[in-house]
C-alpha cells in the first residue's frame, strides 16, 4: 500500500494491569520524542493489528497502540465482564498517566471514532487534536443502519443480510437480532456459538469495502479476531455502547474547539455518511473529507491516502501552534 508509510516494528511493548482484573497489551512505535498519538481501533473487539502504524510518519510521531479489553493480546480474552465504555475511558486515562503524557492526539476509526470522541468529552484538556474515520455516533439510527432488516446495509446487501440472520432466524419472532446473537455468544453450545461468530464477522467484513480485494473463502481466516469482534461488538450494541441516546452530539460543546479531521468513505455501508456530516456541522474546528469511490475500511487506497495526509497536516499544525 504505497499510500502508507513503510512497515515498522514497535520499540516497546508491555502488559499494563488495569482495574477489575483486566490487563492491556500496549506498544509504542516511531519517535519516542515525537508527537504522542493514541490509536483507537474499531469493533469493539477488532484489536490493533500491525498496519495501523503506517498511517503516521515515524519520524514525527510517538505512536501508541493498545488492544482494548477482551481482544488482541489483552487478557482475559473475549471477556464482556467489566467491559464498558466507561471502563475503556478509564483505561485510556491509565495509559496516558502510565506514560506521563499531558496531552495527545487521538486517532480512531469506526468504533474507534466513537471512543476517541468519548475520551475527548471525558477529558478535553488532555486532547491536542482528533483524527476520525468512519464516524459512528452510537445512536439508535446508527445501530439500525448496520443491523436492522430495513437499515441501509441490509438494503444494499440483501443477499449477505440473509446469510447474517440465518443462525438466529428461528428466534426472531420472539427476540431482537442482537439479543438472539448475544444468547448464542454466551451459550455452552460451542458449535452453534462458533457458527454465529463467523456469521457476524462475515457480515461486517463483506460490507466493509467498496471493492472486495480478497477471496471470500478467506474472510474469516483469523478466528481469534472473529471471536473477539463478534462477541464484543454484540455486547456493546446490546447495551447501546453504555451511553444515552445522542450523547456525543449533546456533549459536543465540550470539544467543539479541538482541531478535528473527519474522514468518511462516500459509500460506507457500515457507518452512515450522515453521522460524519452531522458531526462536522456541530464541531466548529473540524474539517470533513468525504472520500470518493470508498467504503468503510481504513485500508482502501483512497481512505488510506486521506488518513496519511491528515496525520501529516495535523503534525504540521501541532508543531506550528506549540
Amino acid at each position: 500500500m504505497s499510500e502508507l508509510y513503510p512497515a515498522i516494528k514497535p520499540y516497546d511493548s508491555q502488559m499494563l494491569p488495569v482495574r477489575n482484573g483486566h490487563t492491556l497489551y500496549i506498544e509504542q512505535t516511531g519517535n519516542p520524542k515525537g508527537i504522542p498519538v493514541l490509536f483507537l481501533h474499531g469493533g469493539p473487539g477488532a484489536g490493533i493489528g500491525q498496519d495501523y502504524r503506517r498511517f503516521f510518519d515515524p519520524q514525527l510521531y510517538r505512536i501508541i497502540g493498545f488492544d482494548q479489553r477482551g481482544c488482541g493480546q489483552s487478557i482475559p480474552f473475549g471477556a464482556i465482564t467489566h467491559n464498558t465504555s466507561q471502563d475503556l475511558l478509564a483505561d485510556i486515562s491509565a495509559i496516558r498517566e502510565h506514560f506521563a503524557i499531558k496531552k495527545w492526539l487521538l486517532f480512531g476509526g469506526s468504533w474507534g471514532s466513537t471512543l476517541a470522541l468519548l475520551a475527548a468529552i471525558d477529558q478535553p484538556d488532555t486532547v491536542s487534536g482528533l483524527i476520525l474515520r468512519g464516524i459512528f455516533l452510537a445512536r439508535q439510527q446508527d445501530y439500525d443502519w448496520f443491523l436492522a432488516d430495513d437499515g441501509g446495509a441490509a438494503q444494499l446487501f440483501a443477499d449477505y443480510y440473509q446469510d447474517f440472520v440465518e443462525p438466529v432466524k428461528s428466534q426472531l419472532n420472539r427476540k431482537t437480532l442482537v439479543d438472539a446473537y448475544h444468547d448464542l455468544f454466551i451459550s455452552d453450545d460451542e458449535i452453534s456459538k462458533m457458527h454465529a461468530i463467523k456469521s457476524w464477522y462475515l457480515w461486517e467484513t463483506r460490507i466493509s469495502r467498496l471493492h472486495a480485494q480478497f477471496d471470500e473463502d478467506k474472510l474469516v481466516g483469523d478466528v481469534h479476531n472473529a471471536i473477539s469482534l463478534a462477541i464484543l461488538e454484540c455486547h456493546y450494541v446490546k447495551n447501546q455502547c453504555f451511553i444515552p441516546e445522542n450523547f456525543i452530539i449533546d456533549q459536543i460543546d465540550k470539544i467543539k474547539d479541538i482541531p478535528t479531521n473527519i474522514i468518511h468513505g462516500r459509500y460506507d455501508s457500515v457507518c452512515k455518511l450522515e453521522a460524519a456530516y452531522s458531526l462536522h456541522q456541530v464541531m466548529k474546528n473540524s474539517q470533513l473529507t468525504i472520500v470518493p469511490e470508498s467504503g468503510h475500511s481504513a485500508f482502501e487506497s483512497k481512505i488510506a491516502a486521506a488518513l496519511s495526509l491528515a496525520t501529516k497536516a495535523m503534525a504540521k499544525f501541532l508543531q506550528e501552534t506549540k
